[in-house]
């Protein structure tokens, strides 16, 4: 039997075009209770990404996350929400867990002692409400992506699933041509008589599409496989904050898979602030684990990777932001280091070979063109051309 919060977890993806959704009665702003207290081992999502690993490089700083969903625990210990755009005019109270849920994947702040944290703790949010209930409307969609693009987002989070309409390409189209890596996500399937056809705005060009995953890589059976993904990202069994200072357990679907990327993507933002939309999107595809079947674009998204791996078509000299001092970094995350970059080495190489080649050379003519001038370049004595 699907449980309320996996309900929920589907049900937040929809969106129809339909009247915006009214106000919700304080009454019935009653989202499903989550749990205080969270067991010491850390969400297998966090160990499978390696997380604090590429905090290393960065923490996502300077960039700002735009979250269009349901709405935010403002007053949640973990998260740090810069600014609220209510599209619906209900407050900013979250009524479905889905926002905060997300926004907490993003950008939750490290506690000690608290196993789950976000991807990029240091980035700034915006949560821009487009709906007070499950369902909402592609008008409000429309509007919140539109206030994300004027909100001078870096990154926008569509943890929504829609159907194709002209105003969301638009506002989509607005978002890519103003530089914003918008993620989203490729939707839900709930059962055998769910129609699995393409979600929107995952489906259009140039959006970073995210499918669901589980902890060996694959698709999750939930995940909709027609709509094309860029990557995948953990997917079920999913921790995140909830509403009422709390937190939820076991949440499944790529509304919580989104955030992942959209997380990721604003470490690579941070990492290589020079690169446009497109390289991020491209670093973030190439870098990815690998396809593992349908439905799973080219594979598990890959945080370190993103943020270390040296790929030949992006400019050279393009500058990455220093490391962050240790003080500012968590004990535990301190002492792991990133994954040798193979490639890196190899390049290091290369470009060493022929330095070294280049210096010898430039010996060799600095004693050689002195002696061939004195000798009116004829050949010495000891060589014999007949040979």
């Amino acid at each position: 039997m699907i449980g309320r919060a996996f309900l929920a977890s589907l049900l937040a993806l929809h969106v129809v075009a339909a009247p915006a959704v009214a106000a919700a009665a304080p009454d019935q702003c009653k989202p499903e209770k989550g749990t205080l207290k969270l067991p010491a081992v850390e969400p297998w999502a966090q160990k499978r990404l390696d997380i604090k690993s590429a905090w290393r490089l960065t923490r996502g700083g300077g960039v700002t996350v735009a979250v269009v969903d349901s709405g935010v625990d403002y007053g949640h210990p973990q998260l740090r929400i810069a600014k609220i755009i209510d599209e619906t005019h209900t407050g900013h109270h979250d009524c479905v867990g889905h926002g905060t849920a997300v926004a907490g994947i993003i950008g939750a702040r490290y506690l000690e002692g608290v196993p789950f944290h976000g991807v990029a703790p240091d980035v700034r949010i915006v949560m821009v409400k487009q709906s007070n209930k499950p369902q909402g409307s592609i008008s409000k969609l429309v509007d919140a992506i539109n206030n994300a693009v004027d909100a001078k987002a870096d990154v926008i989070n569509v943890s929504v699933r829609a159907s194709d309409h002209p105003a969301l390409r638009a506002a989509v189209q607005r978002a890519l041509a103003d530089d914003i890596v918008v993620v989203a996500a490729a939707g839900n399937v709930t059962g055998p008589d769910d129609e699995d056809v393409p979600a929107y705005p995952a489906s259009y060009e140039g959006v970073l599409s995210v499918g669901g995953a589980g902890p060996d890589g694959g698709r999750v059976d939930s995940s909709n496989a027609a709509t094309p993904v860029g990557v995948i990202g953990p997917g079920i069994d999913i921790t995140a904050p909830w509403p009422g200072r709390s937190y939820m357990r076991g949440l499944e679907g790529t509304s919580y898979a989104t955030p992942y990327v959209a997380g990721t993507a604003a470490l690579v933002r941070a990492r290589f602030p020079q690169l446009n939309q497109e390289q991020v999107r491209r670093r973030i595809v190439a870098t990815a684990d690998g396809t593992a079947g349908t439905g799973t674009g080219a594979g598990m998204v890959n945080p370190v990777l993103a943020v270390t791996a040296v790929l030949p078509y992006e400019a050279a000299n393009v500058p990455v932001v220093a490391e962050p001092p240790p003080s500012a970094l968590p004990a535990d995350a301190i002492a792991k280091v990133p994954p040798r970059d193979e490639t890196a080495v190899a390049v290091a190489a290369v470009i060493g070979a022929g330095a070294l080649i280049a210096a010898t050379l430039v010996g060799a003519l600095a004693v050689l063109v002195p002696l061939g001038r004195r000798r009116g370049w004829r050949a010495g004595r000891g060589l014999d051309h007949k040979l």
